[in-house]
């Protein structure tokens, strides 16, 4: 199983800009879809971004033109670049290594078998 160490959440006014970055370990990176989720209080775990192996991604309607979602195999990290934050992004932002199999089942966290810690994105008005 996938060990993922998330970093870069942090305080930022709305309009600004923040990069999410995401490591991993103990298992091949290459080969799996990664993504990232986020859940505000009292709400549900959101999808926002998935990039798959070969480098395709998909987006949330919500985050669609502001957030970019990359890979750097050669350094198993996964990276989330957020711009134009809004207050409505404020979240614990988790990344997640899709479960083997899941194929194009981006958007249900019944289908990742690996999840970092979390990191806190506040977005002040």
């Amino acid at each position: 199983q996938a060990q993922l160490v998330e970093s870069g959440g942090g305080l930022v006014q709305a309009g600004g800009s923040l990069r999410l970055s995401c490591a991993a370990s103990g298992r091949t990176f290459s080969s799996y879809r990664m993504a990232w989720f986020r859940q505000a209080p009292g709400k549900e775990r959101e999808f926002v971004a998935t990039i798959w192996s070969a480098g395709s991604t998909t987006y949330a309607d919500s985050v669609k033109g502001r957030f970019t979602i990359s890979r750097d195999n050669a350094k198993n990290t996964v990276y989330l670049q957020m711009n134009s934050l809004k207050p409505e992004d404020t979240a614990v932002y988790y990344c997640a290594v899709a479960a083997f199999g899941s194929g194009s089942n981006y958007g249900n966290t019944r289908l990742y078998d690996s999840w970092g810690q979390g990191t806190q994105v506040t977005v002040s008005s």
